[in-house]
């Protein structure tokens, strides 16, 4: 058995969840979204609770089970308080800004790096060296953090480039010079 699958998911009080076949809709505060499980797999509302439950017991069924039952909590979740990744960059005269539904990125190169915003997602940047994206969807928000971080991550050197708020790049140490020591 999954241990992970036979968890069930705590719903919030704003959230409305509706099961119909193999799809689970959920509706809260910040959206509306849906997934569609697996012909193997069942979802049903318990009270204040969404079980998943697998109709087989073969190895795949299982590991299964247990991931579609986090993008069904991750369904939940982001519907009730959404989810938002924030990015820094740094570097002398390296900035992003919004220009209509684009992400425009000033990376040291000899051109703007632009980016179209995917529908689903909110972008704003809050500072010229601060991005922050927002969304129901935690793949979404996800992917597209890494391709903005992907355009110049932080090099480990000087750390110039885009990195994640709370990540830490660990720093190396430069070259070092010997005088005439023979």
């Amino acid at each position: 058995m999954s241990r992970l699958g036979r968890k069930p998911i705590d719903l919030p009080d704003k959230v409305k969840i509706t099961v119909s076949g193999q799809t689970v809709s959920a509706e809260g505060p910040s959206g509306k979204a849906q997934v569609v499980l697996p012909a193997d797999l069942s979802a049903k509302v318990d009270g204040k609770r969404l079980v998943v439950t697998s109709k087989g017991t073969s190895a795949r069924q299982k590991a299964m089970w247990g991931t579609w039952r986090s993008h069904t909590a991750n369904l939940v979740e982001g519907v009730a308080r959404g989810y938002e990744k924030i990015l820094e960059i740094s570097g002398v005269g390296y900035n992003a800004k919004m220009q209509g539904d684009k992400l425009t990125m000033a990376l040291g190169f000899s051109h703007p790096v632009e980016m179209a915003v995917p529908k689903g997602l909110a972008v704003a940047c809050p500072s010229v060296t601060s991005i922050s994206v927002k969304g129901i969807d935690k793949q979404l928000v996800g992917e597209f953090s890494a391709q903005i971080r992907r355009a110049r991550p932080a090099e480990p050197y000087n750390l110039k480039g885009i990195k994640y708020k709370d990540e830490v790049v660990r720093r190396k140490a430069g070259k070092t010079f010997v005088t005439g020591a023979t």
